[in-house]
């Protein structure tokens, strides 16, 4: 099972990145192979240089920058993606945002198809997210409509056939205390175990299921 962990936070050593490692760790000790993308250590141009830039042309990035063209290999590799991320302004950060605008290409996650809805190229693949957010639960829901979990979870991961296992909430992390931080990081890790286990009895099924057919 491959695992992608998308750190979506600008700044290095964020709790973002501590709920990423604790994922991580977690997933690796029950035998995913994972990696972690760390969008505060991970330079990539944000603008597309030209329309052309926004479209793997017959599956291909030979055309793309050489960063984003690796980036868009990391999301073909994942058989389930992870992205964490704060919550500024109701959704997430703008490098979040230039990642997912870069790498989740025509071609790559999703194709237009004529008179029909578009074709959904990652489907089959799982995703789950993390935000973290200073305000509290009931107000994301009453004053931003759960903004950035419509946008990331519905709009752009379910758009491109993911299907999203879980998205938790980790509020208010301002003033929190170490001991409920703990708790936090406890929980992701238990969502890395649950994850890999479940997803790795789902492939088995599946082999199972092909090799009597």
């Amino acid at each position: 099972m491959h695992v992608l962990v998308v750190v979506g936070h600008p700044l290095p050593d964020s709790f973002n990145h501590a709920l990423a490692r604790s994922y991580a760790d977690a997933a690796r000790a029950g035998g995913a192979q994972v990696r972690v993308l760390d969008l505060a250590t991970t330079p990539f141009p944000h603008d597309p240089p030209s329309r052309r830039a926004l479209a793997a042309h017959g599956g291909t990035t030979d055309h793309l920058e050489p960063e984003v063209a690796a980036l868009v290999e990391h999301v073909r590799w994942a058989d389930h993606l992870v992205v964490t991320h704060p919550q500024w302004w109701g959704t997430y950060p703008a490098v979040l945002k230039a990642f997912l605008d870069r790498v989740l290409l025509a071609g790559v996650a999703f194709r237009y198809t004529k008179g029909h809805a578009p074709r959904r190229l990652l489907r089959g693949r799982t995703a789950r997210t993390f935000m973290t957010m200073d305000s509290p639960k009931p107000w994301n829901l009453l004053a931003y409509r759960d903004a950035a979990g419509a946008s990331l979870g519905t709009a752009t991961l379910a758009f491109t056939g993911h299907r999203l296992v879980g998205r938790t909430t980790f509020a208010p992390v301002r003033f929190s205390t170490p001991e409920r931080r703990e708790r936090w990081l406890a929980t992701a890790a238990r969502l890395g175990r649950r994850d890999v286990e479940r997803l790795t009895a789902r492939h088995r099924a599946r082999t199972r299921v092909a090799v009597a057919a």
